[in-house]
């Protein structure tokens, strides 16, 4: 459990990175695919954690924790109703779809450098700006899983 709050929290900071200095310097879709691609990874070490979390209390029995990440994601949101559980999966859904998306790539090199792509019929665009505020939602999810699991 605490393994796996502490894999996210290197990833956020590998995020971190990525938003406040490499897109700052390559401003690129692909850099913005990859930064994508580490929230989801650090949203996977925090569902982790708080499947763990959930067993430990007996929330949940270990053996019908499911295996696929959507499955885990909806489980999570299922045992834990707090809004931010239920927003932060929404994002985790969203970012998921993305990333197996093939994006159109506008204004690439310059500040507004944007990811556009079609989720179920509608447009989806994410840039530097977006990228930072899920980046900061990511991180108030962080310190709510760490203060569930310290209590």
């Amino acid at each position: 459990m605490k393994e796996s709050l502490q894999e996210a929290n290197d990833e956020l900071k590998r995020v971190d990175h990525q938003i406040y200095v490499s897109l700052k310097y390559t401003r690129t879709v692909d850099v913005l695919m990859n930064t994508i691609g580490r929230m989801i990874d650090a949203y996977n070490c925090l569902i982790d954690s708080l499947l763990k979390y959930a067993v430990e209390k007996n929330l949940r029995k270990e053996e019908h924790i499911p295996i696929t990440p959507l499955e885990r994601g909806n489980l999570v949101k299922q045992l834990f109703e707090d809004e931010i559980v239920q927003k932060n999966m929404e994002l985790y859904f969203l970012l998921r779809k993305i990333s197996k998306s093939i994006p159109k790539k506008e204004q690439e090199f310059r500040r507004h450098v944007t990811l556009r792509t079609v989720i179920d019929n509608k447009e989806v665009t994410r840039d530097i700006d977006t990228a930072t505020e899920d980046y900061n939602m990511i991180k108030e999810f962080y310190e709510w899983v760490e203060q569930k699991i310290n209590e």
